[in-house]
């Protein structure tokens, strides 16, 4: 059998999950992290001359900015092409528009407030902002924790996700090369951490999330210990922006409602209220080959805007489309939950994200196992209740439940 091919200053075989990099002059590949090349900045590159090379070719060429209002920013600017979402024109343009107050639609409550059985009495159908923490039994670090901090807990190799907020795209890098580029005073391009859950980590220790997320939360509740497949874990997400960071329209994953807490800086939320109509026009919107030059917020009738400063907690309710705009250097906390409240809204979430063909890391992880779960723990407590009683108490809850038992059944096999 022939031996592997070996690449890089390493000498190493290919490996799928590193990214790597072609030098235009001798044609070998080099991982990026051999040769101190970030993915995000490999695009940023025209022509590569790898560690050899570039001792007789020179450093490598970078490609040349042509404008600062499309994702690709070598196209000629002819004044012809729209502006597009996350780049440094379209954040300026957006800090100038006027938009609803979001006081008109969201509830300013009391941690102590907060709580599943007001909201099984009252509903979850609005944002909630809270500003007094006692009573929501939210626990977090002091203001005072860094991102260096976080790389401390986690882990400087721990490799994630980030978006390169004037493209509008990912890359992966490791944490340790994060954290530097965001205590350097000099960044080259705005990159956003929206993604690092670190429930598997040190970190998971220091935060427990609100009361109402943990005992509404299905997975918390309903997952078996012995299930097939793995736990999902989206409870705990550590958020890390940095000034000029923005996050277009979406609703998040499987319909879940969301928890934010804003540990230092500053988040401004654009708020779309999920009716008929409005889910309509985002789905065509999401599915429209021009989506990034359209600004959502103007198809509607009402897009509010939210400010969420330093020490506030935003809830937000299933389906609701928001935007999130970091007005400055921000490091914030959150989390997905699936709950009994909505679900009919959560089941159109997904079913939206079938129909746009949403790829499974975007997804909420075995969406269909944890309503399966569910299904089968309501349906067990319905055939328990033998009780007149209960029915005739309880009729219009025991006709919820079916009708969910029937929706997951017509989702799930047809």
């Amino acid at each position: 059998m022939a031996a592997a091919p070996l690449y890089c200053v390493c000498r190493q075989p290919y490996d799928v999950s590193r990214f790597m990099i072609e030098c235009d002059i001798c044609k070998d590949w080099f991982h990026g992290s051999c040769v101190q090349v970030e993915e995000h900045h490999a695009v940023d590159i025209d022509v590569y001359h790898c560690p050899n090379c570039d001792v007789i070719h020179g450093p490598s060429l970078m490609k040349k900015r042509n404008n600062w209002h499309r994702h690709d920013y070598t196209e000629p600017d002819d004044g012809t092409k729209p502006v597009q979402a996350g780049t440094p024109v379209f954040v300026k343009e957006l800090q100038t528009r006027t938009f609803a107050s979001g006081e008109e639609i969201m509830m300013q409550m009391k941690g102590e407030q907060v709580t599943r059985r007001y909201l099984e009495r009252h509903g979850f159908n609005y944002p909630i902002v809270v500003t007094e923490m006692e009573g929501l039994g939210l626990k977090l670090p002091a203001p005072t924790f860094s991102v260096k901090d976080v790389e401390q807990y986690v882990g400087g190799d721990k490799v994630i996700d980030v978006i390169d907020v004037a493209r509008q795209a990912d890359s992966k890098m490791k944490l340790s090369e994060f954290v530097k580029y965001y205590t350097n005073p000099h960044r080259p391009k705005v990159l956003n951490l929206i993604s690092l859950e670190f429930s598997d980590t040190k970190m998971s220790e220091l935060v427990e999330v609100p009361d109402v997320a943990q005992k509404m939360s299905w997975v918390e509740n309903y997952w078996p210990d012995d299930s097939f497949f793995p736990k999902p874990f989206v409870q705990k997400y550590c958020l890390m922006g940095v000034k000029d960071s923005y996050t277009d329209f979406h609703i998040d994953f499987g319909g879940t409602s969301v928890w934010y807490h804003v540990l230092w800086g500053e988040k401004i939320f654009y708020l779309i209220k999920p009716t008929p109509t409005n889910l309509a026009l985002y789905e065509a919107w999401s599915s429209s080959p021009n989506q990034s030059e359209v600004f959502f917020g103007d198809k509607v009738d009402k897009c509010y805007k939210c400010v969420v400063t330093q020490g506030t907690t935003l809830l937000i309710p299933t389906g609701w489309i928001h935007a999130v705009l970091t007005s400055q250097d921000c490091m914030a906390f959150g989390g997905n939950f699936l709950h009994n409240l909505n679900i009919g809204m959560q089941l159109r979430c997904y079913e939206m994200e079938r129909r746009l063909k949403t790829p499974d890391l975007f997804k909420f992880p075995y969406f269909e196992a944890i309503c399966w779960y569910v299904a089968k723990n309501l349906l067990e407590t319905l055939k328990g209740e033998a009780s007149c009683t209960f029915y005739i108490n309880f009729q219009p809850t025991v006709l919820l439940w079916r009708y969910y038992i029937g929706l997951c059944a017509v989702l799930l096999f047809f």
